[in-house]
């Protein structure tokens, strides 16, 4: 190749690199509250790809019991909103994870989704990096949605992924995702049975990692410690980003520079499950049984903000 050939074709690939780079900047559509509410249905109500249900209920997985001398753990980040705002899309996280090329579970929930469709479609076209989990369409609570809304929560989400996919041209993940993360943690035996059916695993966390805001890094730092403190092999790490709570990527650098330094390996929720066997529970909690059911009352009739309760009618 000539001269002229060889400096042609390096200036595409630094140029296609740095544009890479630039959609993965944070802008102000990311922020929280910066695009409109839409309260409205997805544009499918339902999935075209459905998931075969679950030969059994199995429960609520907090973490994965490994064989002995296996250190490996799976973060995962919660991206989500209520029926009645929106929240925004930490592009602090998800840069700095794709930077140091750590696998991660995001748990999305459908609307989310919609609001920053174009992030969910960068991401999506990462697969081998990320992988994405139903997290409801509006953040429902689970203990409190009545089948038929509890149903339309899990399948509007599932359709609007399917959407999105097929915008994205992401031919290489999953039709539709297969893993579940409870809002709020909470559940009951009957949502159980019901994501079951839908061919939904349920996965929980056994380190809730996020106190607050992390904001100060010297906060951050001693926060880290004290996660760090409370990780085994096989633990699921709970974090968001969607810019709730504040300060996430601070945490997250110094949790991960602490677990590299013990040796341990980060992989994807669905990675982690093939290693070993579930620890699971029949009752979703935070950090200890029932510390989640004051947030009952909190955030409207069924969690998802509104007044009235959810059918998905």
């Amino acid at each position: 190749m000539k001269k002229a050939g060889i400096f042609a074709f390096l200036f595409l690939v630094i140029s296609s690199a740095s544009s890479a780079n630039e959609k993965w900047e944070i802008t102000s559509l990311d922020l929280r509250r910066a695009v409109p509410n839409n309260s409205a249905p997805p544009e499918r109500l339902s999935p075209i790809h459905k998931l075969a249900p679950l030969s059994k209920d199995e429960g609520v997985i907090r973490r994965v019991k490994l064989p002995e001398g296996v250190k490996a753990v799976a973060f995962t980040f919660d991206m989500c909103e209520l029926d009645t705002t929106t929240t925004g899309c930490d592009m602090a996280v998800m840069s700095f994870l794709r930077e140091r090329g750590i696998p991660a579970t995001l748990f999305m929930g459908g609307k989310w989704m919609r609001t920053h469709s174009q992030r969910v479609k960068e991401i999506m076209s990462e697969g081998e990096l990320f992988e994405i989990g139903n997290h409801n369409w509006s953040h429902g609570n689970c203990a409190l949605l009545s089948e038929e809304g509890l149903r339309a929560q899990v399948l509007w989400t599932q359709a609007e992924y399917e959407l999105l996919r097929e915008e994205a041209g992401a031919d290489d993940i999953p039709e539709v995702p297969g893993l579940f993360r409870l809002p709020y943690g909470r559940n009951n035996e009957r949502s159980l049975k019901t994501l079951a059916g839908l061919g939904m695993r349920v996965i929980q966390w056994d380190v809730a990692a996020e106190a607050g805001d992390n904001s100060n890094p010297k906060r951050a730092r001693r926060s880290a410690k004290i996660v760090a403190g409370m990780t085994r092999p096989g633990s699921i790490l709970l974090f968001h980003a969607n810019l709730v709570p504040k300060g996430t990527v601070n945490l997250l650098r110094e949790v991960i520079d602490i677990l590299e330094g013990e040796g341990y390996e980060f992989v994807k929720v669905s990675e982690l499950l093939k290693m070993g066997e579930p620890e699971t529970v029949r009752d979703g909690y935070f950090s200890r049984p029932k510390d989640n059911y004051a947030l009952d009352k909190k955030f409207g009739a069924d969690g998802t903000g509104r007044r009235r309760r959810f059918t998905g009618q």
